[in-house]
């Protein structure tokens, strides 16, 4: 089998893809993420999932990259990590009651053959109509400012949520595996008979 690479330096995604059984190693891609001018999110995410596979596979000519790239969208605006407190406060007490929908782009490259397989995966996260109060105590317990959207949902940031929608909860957290599975089959690999 082809070497497996993750192509993310996230500890979150690399705990996800461990669910599967598949030995991987991980590299950190080095690409600009600026949004381009007029790019939507759902073209955002899977152009930079793309290129951070494609990165990765300059220096690794026989295996299969996975990219993955995620944005947080509210009322058609993309929501970035907030990098401190003031900008989390303003993002989720913009995200209190309403529904905010992460679209995670997931690329799956085979530098052998040159082939590229990608898909966007939504999932939509309902918020709690939550006070600056109740925000505070979460952003003083999580402190998730380099997260989109201001929370971890692998985390506390659970409370925040009043309901979650979409094919696979992975995806809420960066890496949708059931996707990435239907990839890998495409690749020949059956993660249910790894060996064959």
């Amino acid at each position: 089998m082809q070497t497996l690479i993750l192509g993310s330096s996230s500890p979150f995604r690399a705990a996800l893809l461990a669910k599967i059984g598949l030995p991987f190693d991980t590299a950190s891609p080095d690409i600009d993420e600026n949004r381009l001018d007029g790019e939507q999110p759902t073209e955002l995410v899977k152009r930079l999932s793309e290129l951070k596979a494609r990165k990765i596979a300059e220096k690794h000519p026989n295996a299969l990259i996975i990219g993955s790239d995620q944005v947080a969208v509210l009322d058609n605006e993309v929501l970035g990590k907030p990098g401190n407190y003031d900008n989390a406060m303003k993002q989720l007490m913009a995200a209190s009651g309403k529904t905010v929908t992460f679209l995670t782009g997931l690329a799956l490259f085979n530098s052998q053959t040159n082939t590229m397989q990608s898909l966007v995966e939504p999932f939509e996260v309902r918020f709690k109509e939550l006070s600056k109060q109740q925000i505070d105590f979460y952003l003083q317990q999580e402190q998730p400012y380099q997260c989109a959207g201001s929370f971890k949902s692998e985390g506390f940031g659970i409370s925040l949520f009043s309901k979650l929608k979409g094919n696979d909860p992975n995806s809420l957290v960066g890496l949708p595996l059931i996707q990435l599975i239907s990839l890998l089959d495409a690749e020949g690999i059956d993660v249910l008979q790894p060996n064959q």
